[in-house]
């Protein structure tokens, strides 16, 4: 592969970040050597460099788009590229409220509804029966509710429908509540025994819907501009068609932001820690996770499924024109032709395949005891239970007898 010759008539750049490529900054001015520097990495800097005639080419690399191209040329593509949500990883959270997470907020007030219409409907019927076939027992509505209760927490009761009708529908609502309890207990098992971590963001409807894990964006990078332009586009179209526009997704993606970072490489501990989450290339995110588990031995990061942009084309910007282009262009599919990117790329990216792993998958061996925190929502609805029975006996023994 034959070198390139490089006449110092103008510098140019090499960048950090702008797909995790190159690590390091390196200057070149005419004739000096290169050495390292701290140059602006944001793309509107990079870019005005470019359009004053300060710089011949950056490396970056940088994400092509449109935009872009009406004010530089770029090169043979490196790559593609996607983007994702990075983010710190999810782990394993006890719930005070977890005994009553086997069923949802609906399933629990269907349930409820149903105790409450077998007593509104037992009651009549059972009085009615006592009165036809003059029983002398009495079926109120306080033994009733007793009863519904019993049943549907699988307890023995000593109170039997008097006839037909009643025990027909005791029936039903003895095999409605066998399946709900029998249900809730076997969830509840395998909940405690072997517990799921739960993702909350795996997506961008994901990430706008919470409100626990602010987020950011890349300074003046291609996601930036996308969002941006997204937003912009949207806020047009409510302003012509308020009934039609629908509120997109990127929308609020843009308008939620709490602020910018430089780039995602030097983000990645704030990110780790669960400042804030980011939205990043994937090579960057992946050398992030190399990062993080070569140094700690553990995963703190997290990359969503849902992609939030794919096959951005990657490559580096040059002036307009530029007499660099085409030499440029052979080395770069020398370099791609010969696997020696693919190669490199490789060296740079490594100790991710148990980071990447789902959060889902990370368990514990064998079956751990339980903590306080686990059981802390049973033990309080005790506690209440009892302060609530103990209130009732006070209030009954206050009130004077005749």
């Amino acid at each position: 592969m034959k070198g390139l010759t490089i006449n110092y008539l103008r510098p140019f750049f090499l960048f950090r970040g702008g797909g995790g490529v190159v690590d390091k900054v390196v200057s070149v001015r005419p004739g000096r050597r290169p050495r390292v520097g701290s140059n602006p990495t944001t793309y509107s800097l990079k870019h005005f460099a470019i359009c004053r005639v300060e710089v011949e080419f950056a490396v970056g690399p940088f994400g092509v788009t449109d935009l872009r191209e009406t004010v530089c040329d770029f090169s043979t593509p490196l790559y593609s590229e996607n983007n994702a949500i990075l983010m710190v990883r999810p782990t394993l959270q006890n719930d005070m409220a977890g005994f009553v997470k086997p069923f949802t907020g609906q399933v629990w007030l269907l349930t409820l509804l149903s105790l409450a219409v077998v007593v509104a409907v037992m009651t009549p019927l059972a009085t009615t029966e006592v009165r036809l076939f003059k029983l002398s027992m009495r079926w109120s509505l306080s033994r009733t509710t007793i009863w519904g209760l019993k049943v549907f927490t699988q307890e023995g009761s000593v109170d039997v429908p008097p006839f037909t009708a009643t025990r027909l529908l005791a029936a039903v609502w003895l095999l409605a509540s066998l399946v709900f309890m029998s249900s809730y207990s076997g969830i509840l098992t395998a909940m405690l025994t072997v517990p799921r971590v739960t993702i909350p963001i795996d997506s961008l409807a994901d990430l706008v819907a919470q409100k626990d894990l602010p987020w950011r964006l890349e300074k003046g990078s291609m996601m930036f501009q996308y969002f941006k332009e997204r937003e912009l586009l949207l806020t047009e179209a409510w302003r012509r068609h308020p009934q039609e526009a629908q509120d997109g997704v990127r929308r609020k993606v843009f308008m939620g932001i709490s602020g910018t970072f430089p780039d995602c490489w030097a983000a990645r501990e704030d990110i780790a820690t669960g400042k804030y989450a980011a939205i990043c290339d994937k090579t960057t995110m992946k050398k992030a996770m190399s990062w993080d588990f070569s140094t700690s031995g553990k995963c703190h990061l997290y990359i969503s499924r849902e992609l939030v942009y794919t096959n951005a084309i990657i490559a580096m910007a040059f002036q307009s024109n530029s007499t660099y282009l085409a030499p440029v262009n052979q080395i770069i599919l020398a370099v791609k032709e010969s696997g020696i990117l693919d190669q490199w790329l490789s060296a740079q990216i490594t100790n991710t395949s148990q980071c990447l792993r789902p959060p889902t998958a990370d368990r514990s061996k064998g079956i751990a005891a339980l903590s306080i925190e686990a059981m802390a929502g049973s033990f309080l609805v005790l506690a209440g239970g009892l302060a609530t029975g103990t209130a009732v006996f006070l209030l009954e023994a206050s009130i004077p007898r005749r």
